[in-house]
This record gives C-alpha cells, structure tokens and sequence, in this order.
C-alpha cells in the first residue's frame, strides 16, 4: 500500500484496536464482492457482516444481510453504525444501459453508503475503484471513479483507501464481452507485460480490500494495480 496523503477525523470505537470488528460490504454479490464477503465471514477480525443487498445471501451466523433500495436508502437504520466500509459497487455503461445510469451505480451509491456510514461512526472505508481513475480524465470511465474518489475524501474518514485494479480475472456472473476478449490477450501476454499491466485476480483484491478495511490505517492510501497483480 502506498500512502498518497493524509485525512484527519474522529476514530470510530473499535478501528485500530484489537476488538473484533462490524463491517459493512456494499456489493457483496458481484466478483469482487463475493470473494470479500468469503473472507470477512472466514476471519477472526470480524464478529459481524453488514451486506444490504437486494436479493437474500446464504445464512451465516455472522452475517446479517438487509434488503435495501440503493436509491431510497434508510438513514436511520441501526446496522449503518459499523466500524468499517468495503465497496465493491460497480458495473459498465452497457450492462447500466446509460451513463447516468452507470454515474448511479458507480458514484452516487458508494458516495451515499459512505456518507451514512460515516454519519453512524465508521472510521475505515476501502473502495474497489479503478486504474487510471481521475476526476480530470477526458475517458468517462475513469472520470466518474476520479470523482467518486474526490468526494469520498471530503467525508472525514479516519482511513480511507482506494484499490485501483485494472483488468479484474475471475468468472462473473454476467458476461462481459470487451473484458473476455482482453483476459484472453492480456493473459497471452503475462510473461512479457509490467506489473502494472497484468490481470489482477479477484481474490487479490479482495484481499487487498479486507486488510485495508481491518488493519484501518490512519491517512488515505492507495494500492495501485501492479501491487495486485501476479
């Protein structure tokens, strides 16, 4: 992890110590989101998972899954008060259909479960974003995860870290065809490609996410795609 510059805010009780941990995960049913879910439920860190959600996930006894509306979210409920945030949100225009459908997705809800988090206490939250984002980038993509990450860091979060895969490697529940085709052609290539420019496995960013939301190291941070890759 590389440290990019500092926040300063309130600790919420239980970030940076040694007790077990509440966490919420926004996106727990995507690729990424279902490898840190596996996780959060598997480590001794966490003695529970918030996951709102709109279809029920499978029971555990740590996790408590609550169907929600992403574009009505409560602002009362009591399973916002957690110590730490993992969001794993996200899609591409052509699965949302628009781009202010992919800005919804992509931007307003992350924003809007950081901001109800952090107004019931969270002191961590770490975002799945993207390589290259960039609120100035002249790509829509990469403008819309700038801007997501520029507003997040406005909120006051004692630890706050963006994972910026690039090419993420793993089976999706809907088929993506440009990102087949790229798996395909960037895996042909592995042996000779920079770090950087690799595929990044789900599970390694999951990782990356899980350690950042639990170890909630003071200041904003980076984990950047060549930290994620084979």
């Amino acid at each position: 992890m590389t440290a990019t510059s500092s926040t300063a805010g309130t600790t919420a009780t239980g970030v940076g110590d040694n007790a077990a941990k509440t966490v919420l995960l926004a996106g727990a049913t995507g690729l990424v989101g279902r490898h840190v879910l596996a996780l959060l439920l598997a480590d001794p860190r966490v003695a529970r998972v918030v996951a709102p959600v709109r279809r029920p996930l499978p029971p555990h006894r740590k996790l408590l899954d609550v169907p929600v509306d992403y574009d009505d979210l409560p602002e009362d409920a009591p399973w916002w008060a957690v110590d730490a945030v993992v969001c794993t949100l996200g899609t591409t225009i052509a699965v949302a259909g628009s781009r202010e459908a992919f800005h919804r997705i992509d931007h307003d809800y992350p924003l809007r479960v950081a901001e109800l988090a952090r107004s019931h206490g969270a002191g961590a939250y770490a975002l799945n974003s993207a390589k290259g984002a960039d609120p100035g980038s002249r790509v829509f993509y990469s403008r819309v995860k700038g801007e997501l990450e520029r507003d997040l860091a406005t909120l006051g979060y004692p630890s706050l870290t963006f994972v910026r895969p690039g090419l993420i490697g793993g089976e999706r529940s809907e088929k993506r065809t440009g990102e087949g085709i790229a798996t395909v052609v960037l895996g042909a290539l592995h042996p000779v490609l920079p770090r950087a420019w690799r595929i990044n496995p789900a599970p390694r960013i999951a990782e990356a996410l899980v350690e950042a939301a639990l170890h909630a190291r003071p200041g904003q941070h980076v984990v950047d795609s060549a930290t994620l890759a084979d």
